[in-house]
């Protein structure tokens, strides 16, 4: 792959003129789209100009750049100028209101979520794009928030309706008075296309990042995996992680690729020995103001033995352990706090507090005891191979054989608290943490509280090449064929005296984008707490995957106890509306979620059809196995998706969390059929007084809602095209069980859903076969049926396919066929008189799962 920018590979023009007239007029006061007036009382500072007048030249593909080229009137920037020159400012853009609109805000400084209102004066602070309905003219605007200099840019909320424009730079010694392209807006007949169409309008002038089209993506995307961070938190350690790709295998669904998450590193404690590991760290945020100290693996990882686990007399651990030590922990913390609040209300008298944390903390300690011995060697001879993070990644590939990645966590910057100066051979220096204020109406954070406590142990950018390059190497040549990565907006905290946030971000995704295609095939890493535009549009030339939600909770951190129900439909609306930006430019990830859990049959059944990777975070002994065959197969693949899931249109400017009346809906596609997921997902939300996502319980109960074939954005992808002007459809109900035939001009289906609930539809063309007609939905037994099916060819009178995966196969056929054979072989089927056709499909291992199925007629 050539390095971003190449301009052996590169495409340098200058944009022509393009001679049709702009879609946008600024005059008067007024900025209107194709005559009709979208925002009003817009300041005589503001300024508007065509795209082709701002953009001359660009890097990027000509496919991309032509396509922009084409319908650049439809797009253009907004600018504004100041008497003074500030690192800081904000600015209107105009006032609107009665208009619906759509928006992504970020409520936390890593989460962003969606919003919907209908004046300038709804939307929240540091909005990241708004989609505007104008259906005066059956279209869309998109007002976008960009990157000018080394000025970035967001929306907040005015009084009367105004849009405000923040442009901020991060740092008192880089300021600017004036911005021609400050914020870009374009407008669209289509909600999806308009994604498309602007993403790759800033791609062309920006030059800064690359569009998901034009990069590979991490190969575990089509695979189903596990994550150690809900198993172990902080106390995972080998035994740990080989036990949980023991208890997957053994049951028959092997993980293809592991997240050996936050706790494997070597951190440590400022006032602690600076090249000593932190003993004892269980839960989240005490490792928030660690800083890494080398970066090899921990004494944990350093000391296990080659073949510890291979043979007969392998260590034994106990499986109940890390629970037991993070209800310890836990324990302790509670015991904590409490003191804490003793402490403000006045208590003199602590001897009690200090006794019992004293005592927890024994007991804590006393569990850690001997955990590094487990599996360790003693011998001075055993050296390089034999021990460390390398024989233990060697061993598990020689143990399970399926298991084709094995990712680590980092932080951005190291570790949540960077890198101890002094301790490796980088420059180093701990910085304090200055939040924006733009953040300030963000939602109470446990990390930014304890990152701005401690502050950032920051490489000096001039050296992120060689930093990455150093722990990426060393991983690589260990056996990690991928990284997580994680804290990546704390850049924006610690940016004052390098020039300011972007900057600083430059030159760090410019070390990890090296890093990676270096080390990393290009692909091998996972994108996390990174939700805002800085890292869009500076940060994605190579990495091609990230977290569109906020992480998965399995209770509310507040104390709420509905909370394990409400916030997992919470985490279903952050992922489905980021989609629309970030899969312009990622391939979205809805993150892990526990098969145990209250709710796991409604993520399930998200990520099902989400169309990217399923993995878990299960604890040992933890597992709902039967759950976690409807998703993924013998083998560790899954029936993926064709597409990312979207919500659909009649979503856009809804709100299915707290509405008292939305379903949320997504949609995507199969290779032979479309899919509708229907989610109710209310009872939870953002409330804008207390600054925080919270319960809405009169919200939390059955819904209704319908669904139609229109629902499904046919024309989205070309190769769905032709499936979307089928003249009917069977449509099959994943939960009812239902299989009904259809066509675009009958009524919707109506359809009620329990809270926390969902249903499946898959939708697929029926082909006439002389007189029978013939519809494949594919394996029942899993949650996206239709993925099941890998190839499908039709003659006039037979049907020939390719099905992964065993289990009841299920299609429509209105007349019973003359034969079936399965992989060549004459197979018995059976057929009811409302049309469905079934049959046992087995699980043949020497063919990866593959059946061919034929049907005679």
């Amino acid at each position: 792959m050539a390095p971003p920018n190449d301009p052996v590979n590169s495409i340098f023009s200058v944009l022509k003129y393009d001679d049709q007239k702009s879609s946008f007029d600024l005059s008067q006061g007024k900025l209107l789209v194709k005559g009709i007036p979208l925002l009003f009382e817009v300041p005589n500072n503001v300024t508007f100009k065509t795209f082709s007048s701002v953009c001359h030249s660009s890097y990027a593909p000509a496919s991309i750049f032509q396509r922009v080229q084409s319908i650049s009137y439809n797009g253009g920037f907004l600018g504004f100028t100041k008497d003074e020159p500030s690192d800081r400012f904000m600015n209107s853009l105009g006032k609107f209101s009665g208009r619906n609109f759509l928006s992504i805000f970020r409520f936390k400084t890593w989460w962003s979520t969606q919003w919907v209102g209908s004046s300038g004066s709804d939307l929240r602070m540091e909005t990241q794009w708004v989609l505007l309905d104008v259906p005066e003219i059956k279209s869309y605007v998109l007002i976008l928030p960009t990157i000018e200099g080394k000025f970035r840019s967001a929306l907040h909320p005015g009084t009367d309706g105004h849009v405000m424009i923040c442009a901020e730079s991060g740092s008192t010694q880089s300021k600017a008075s004036s911005f021609d392209a400050i914020s870009y807006i374009h407008v669209s007949q289509n909600p999806y296309n308009i994604m498309k169409e602007a993403y790759s309008a800033l791609r062309v002038h920006l030059n800064t990042f690359k569009l998901l089209e034009e990069k590979s993506v991490p190969p575990l995307v089509n695979k189903f995996g596990w994550c150690t961070w809900d198993a172990f938190y902080l106390t995972v350690e080998p035994a740990g992680v080989w036990h949980g790709v023991k208890e997957f295998t053994e049951a028959g669904i092997s993980p293809r690729f592991i997240v050996i998450d936050d706790g494997w590193q070597s951190i440590n404690l400022d006032g602690q020995d600076p090249h000593e590991d932190a003993k004892n760290l269980v839960l989240g945020g005490t490792q928030m103001t660690a800083r890494l100290h080398r970066f090899k693996e921990c004494d944990k990882f350093k000391n296990y033995k080659g073949g510890s686990f291979l043979g007969l007399n392998a260590p034994p651990f106990n499986t109940k352990k890390p629970k037991m030590m993070i209800s310890k922990a836990i324990e302790l913390e509670q015991t904590e706090k409490a003191r804490d609040r003793a402490v403000q209300a006045g208590q003199k008298d602590l001897l009690k507090f200090d006794s019992e944390i004293e005592r927890l903390k024994e007991e804590l300690s006393a569990m850690f005891g001997g955990d590094e011995k487990v599996g360790a060697c003693g011998s001075c001879c055993c050296k390089g191979d034999q021990t460390g993070m390398k024989a233990f990644t060697r061993d598990l590939r020689t143990q399970f054989k399926s298991l084709d990645d094995i990712y680590v966590w980092h932080a951005l910057c190291g570790a949540w608290g960077g890198v101890r100066p002094g301790t490796t051979h980088l420059s180093s220096k701990v910085i304090p943490c200055t939040v924006s204020p733009g953040l300030d109406g963000t939602m109470a954070d446990l990390a930014v509280v304890k990152i701005v406590e401690g502050g950032i142990g920051l490489v000096h950018p001039d050296q992120a090449n060689e930093f990455y390059d150093s722990m990426h190497s060393y991983l690589a040549e260990v056996g990690i064929t991928g990284v997580k990565v994680d804290v990546i907006h704390a850049l924006e905290y610690v940016c004052e005296e390098y020039g300011g946030r972007v900057e600083l971000a430059k030159a760090y995704y410019r070390g990890i984008s090296k890093s990676l295609a270096k080390n990393f095939n290009g692909t091998g890493l996972i994108s996390s707490m990174q939700q805002c535009n800085d890292f869009f549009f500076l940060g994605t030339e190579q990495i091609s995957m990230g977290r569109v939600g906020d992480d998965f909770w399995f209770q509310d951190p507040n104390g709420d106890p509905m909370g394990v129900y409400w916030l997992q439909g919470v985490h279903m609306i952050h992922c489905a509306y980021n989609s629309l930006w970030m899969g312009q430019i990622i391939q979205p990830d809805w993150d892990m979620f526990q098969s145990d859990h209250l709710c796991a049959k409604f993520h399930a059944g998200s990520r099902a059809i989400c169309g990217g990777p399923v993995y878990v975070s299960d604890s040992l002994d933890g597992h709902d196995f039967d759950l976690l065959r409807k998703l993924a197969f013998p083998d560790g693949t899954i029936p993926k998706c064709q597409h990312f899931a979207l919500p659909t249109r009649d979503c856009l400017f809804k709100n299915p969390l707290f509405d008292n009346k939305t379903i949320l809906k997504i949609w995507n596609f199969n290779k032979y059929g479309g899919v509708i997921g229907a989610f109710n997902c209310q009872g939870a939300g953002w409330d804008p007084k207390e600054q925080r996502i919270k319960g809405y319980s009169e919200c939390y109960k059955p819904m209704s809602g319908s669904v139609h074939v229109s629902d499904i954005e046919w024309d989205q992808v070309a190769a769905a095209a032709e499936m979307g002007e089928a003249v009917e459809y069977a449509v099959y109900l994943n939960q009812a069980e239902k299989l009904i035939l259809a066509k675009p001009h009958y009524e919707a289906f109506n359809i009620t859903l329990k809270p926390s609930s969902f249903e499946i539809f898959s939708f697929v063309p029926v082909k006439n076969l002389g007189p029978t007609k013939f519809a494949p939905i594919g394996l029942t037994s899993m949650f996206n049926s239709g993925g099941a099916i890998e190839c499908l060819e039709y003659s006039e009178t037979s049907v020939k396919m390719k099905i992964k995966g065993g289990g009841n196969f299920l299609a429509f056929s209105s007349g019973s066929p003359n034969k079936c054979c399965l992989n060549g072989v004459e197979m018995g089927f059976e057929r009811s008189l409302d049309g469905k056709l079934t049959l046992n499909l087995p699980w043949i291992e020497e063919a990866c799962g593959v059946c061919e199925l034929v049907f005679l007629f």
